[in-house]
């Protein structure tokens, strides 16, 4: 690994500010892709999610930009306005240039307020496929004097349909420009792409995910027929109660909306997304590996951004459309030699993508039920004999004793103590459980053959119920 950027190349000035910003030393892809793009070469790299890949190009087109030369000199494209934005603000914030001008162009705001900024003077335009090729057809967007072209997450790009409009886009180029591709994965759509536009490339690959890393357990849930997935996902999370998750959403709206249910059920959760700012999104990092918020709710873009080792689960509330993104989801968990423990929300259109997700890991994925009323409660009331063995166990047993003795004179040890666990086993219950919520059964599904469960404490005379 390279110790430093100013020996990739990079300006003592920029170098320097890098340093005020925290940047100690270069990622891997940005230690390979930075001195071939500074040196003039187009480059197609490869690197997996929380790599740095916006920096490995983003310090190279800084580095060379000309903030006193007029017209747009540097187009990235972007699958979407979360990564757009988020793109935007990178710039924005490496640059460190007041007279440096960053326009991200997508649809969903004004076009008018947007080719206005262009005419006003913009050096590098961060956009959509669809909102660039409105402003070149409007010829708002002109590219004779770009310099850089840079397609970001190109696998997520044409999974989503957009091939076309990208070709079509890439064929505004001038000749003279020099082109970088980055991407998740590097399937033959891509490598196709690359052979046709890019000139004499260099390939810069950072070690990709293992297919199915043995310490993920992958579990996945059917959800039953007329039910909504956010009923769904209540029993289980309350089932395998994790001590932090990333939850991964097809749509920012979704998130918003998950994430609001969740919280009105009392859950520690929150929403991490593309608008957000630098500071913003540091704040909910620090408190999220501070433990002081347990889950995020994310989509795929967003979470690119997401650099997290302690995660103990990833749940999939919907499942991608890419095998690729799936290994890249739960990869995300079970790191650094700890365990992990993947989760799947399915329903009947979704088997396809199981089937094809199966085939990818060499795994057959065995489709559970949702988890009953019944299976919940033997798992909290094992919680809850768990810390009643602490307790005993602990030094201020002494200070309640006291009060047994009282309850005592007028009530059976064992009657006071199950009056106690009762007392604790409802209030560790969670807000959801304990109202009908949107549900019947607040979500849970009845499972009356299965007996009720006891609660076994281990004693020295040997095991008692009750």
């Amino acid at each position: 690994m390279t110790s430093s950027f100013a020996s990739l190349g990079i300006s003592e000035t920029r170098a320097k500010h890098l340093e005020t910003l925290g940047f100690q030393e270069p990622t891997e892809i940005q230690a390979q892709a930075i001195p071939h793009l500074l040196a003039g070469r187009d480059v197609a790299g490869q690197a997996q999610t929380g790599t740095g890949k916006t920096a490995a190009f983003a310090l190279p087109i800084l580095d060379t930009l000309d903030t006193s030369a007029p017209g747009v000199q540097a187009l990235i494209l972007t699958p979407t306005r979360e990564l757009a934005v988020q793109v935007t603000n990178a710039f924005r914030e490496l640059g460190g240039d007041r007279r440096l001008r960053i326009l991200s162009v997508y649809g969903g705001q004004s076009i008018e307020r947007q080719v206005q900024r262009l005419e006003q003077g913009v050096h590098i335009v961060v956009g959509t496929p669809g909102r660039i090729i409105d402003m070149l057809g409007r010829q708002s967007l002109k590219l004779d004097n770009l310099k850089w072209l840079v397609l970001d997450e190109a696998d997520e790009m044409l999974s989503m349909g957009f091939l076309d409009d990208v070709e079509r886009i890439l064929s505004h180029v001038p000749d003279q420009r020099q082109m970088a591709f980055f991407s998740a994965t590097m399937d033959m759509s891509i490598r196709e792409l690359v052979q046709k536009f890019l000139h004499n490339p260099v390939t810069v690959t950072v070690k990709q995910l293992k297919a199915t890393p043995k310490r993920i357990e992958q579990v996945v849930y059917m959800v039953p027929r007329g039910w909504s997935k956010v009923r769904a996902l209540q029993p289980i999370l309350e089932l395998e109660d994790p001590e932090s998750a990333l939850i991964f959403v097809r749509t920012r709206r979704a998130a918003a909306e998950l994430t609001s249910h969740l919280q009105a059920g009392g859950h520690s959760v929150d929403e991490y997304h593309g608008a957000l700012n630098q500071a913003q999104r540091e704040r909910l990092l620090n408190r999220f590996r501070q433990q002081q918020v347990r889950w995020i709710v994310a989509t795929d873009i967003a979470a690119r951004g997401l650099d997290i080792d302690h995660l103990t689960h990833v749940i999939n509330y919907d499942l991608p459309d890419s095998v690729e993104s799936y290994i890249h989801r739960i990869g995300r968990t079970g790191r650094a030699g700890r365990e992990g423990k993947a989760i799947s929300l399915i329903e009947g259109y979704d088997r396809r993508k199981l089937i094809n997700i199966e085939r990818r890991v060499r795994q057959k994925l065995t489709v559970t039920s949702i988890p009953t009323r019944s299976q919940i409660e033997a798992q909290q009331l094992e919680k809850l004999q768990n810390q009643v063995l602490e307790a005993i166990k602990g030094e201020r047993l002494a200070s309640f004793l006291p009060i047994v003795a009282k309850l005592s004179e007028d009530y059976e040890p064992h009657a006071i103590a199950a009056a106690a666990l009762q007392m604790a086993y409802d209030r560790t219950r969670p807000t959801w459980a304990r109202t009908e919520g949107d549900a019947p059964n607040g979500g849970l599904m009845e499972d009356p053959e299965l007996p009720k469960p006891k609660l076994r404490l281990k004693t020295s005379s040997g095991d008692r119920n009750s």
